[in-house]
C-alpha cells in the first residue's frame, strides 16, 4: 500500500512541475552571476585545480550559457528531458570536481552563484546530489504545463 502510494507520488506530474522549475530556477540563477562575470569565474574554475590552463576561458564562457539555456528549457517546457539530461550531466560534472577537491583540501568556494560563497564542503556535494535525484526525476517522469506539449499539438493541427 505505502509502496505504490509512493510510486504515485514520486511520478506525478505536479511533482515533476515543482521539480523541473526549482531545477531550471537553479540553472538561470547560477548562470547570471558567471555570465556577467566571466573573469571572475574563470578565476574559480582555475581554483579547482582539475581544468588545464587553456581550457579555464573556454569554460566560463561556454559553461553559463549552457546553465542558463538549460535552466530556461526546464522553466518553460521544452525539451524537459533532454534539459534534465544535460542539467544531470552537468551536476555530475560539478559533484566530481567537489570530491577531488575536498579530496585534495583546496580551500575555494563553490562559485556557484557568487564568487564569495562559504568554502567547498561535503554538504555542498549533498546538495548537488540532491539536485542531481531531482533531475533524474525529470527525465524518468512525465510533468505538468509543458510548452512543448501545446507546440506539438499545434503543428499537428497544422498537418492535420
Amino acid at each position: 500500500m505505502i509502496g505504490s502510494w509512493m510510486k504515485i507520488a514520486v511520478a506525478h506530474p505536479i511533482l515533476g512541475l515543482l521539480l523541473r522549475i526549482y531545477i531550471g530556477a537553479i540553472f538561470v540563477t547560477a548562470s547570471m552571476y558567471k555570465i556577467n562575470y566571466p573573469g571572475e569565474f574563470a578565476e574559480t574554475i582555475a581554483g579547482y585545480q582539475i581544468v588545464p590552463f587553456w581550457g579555464v576561458h573556454i569554460m566560463a564562457l561556454i559553461l553559463p550559457w549552457t546553465e542558463l539555456i538549460c535552466g530556461l528549457m526546464l522553466v518553460l517546457g521544452l525539451r524537459t528531458r533532454a534539459a534534465a539530461v544535460l542539467a544531470g550531466l552537468m551536476l555530475v560534472v560539478f559533484c566530481v570536481a567537489i570530491v577531488v577537491t575536498l579530496a585534495r583540501g583546496i580551500p575555494i568556494g563553490c562559485g556557484c552563484f557568487t564568487s564569495v560563497e562559504d568554502p567547498l564542503s561535503w554538504k555542498t556535494l549533498l546538495r548537488d546530489i540532491l539536485w542531481l535525484a531531482m533531475s533524474v526525476q525529470v527525465v524518468l517522469f512525465p510533468s505538468a504545463l509543458q510548452l512543448e506539449d501545446r507546440l506539438l499539438l499545434s503543428l499537428k493541427e497544422v498537418e492535420g
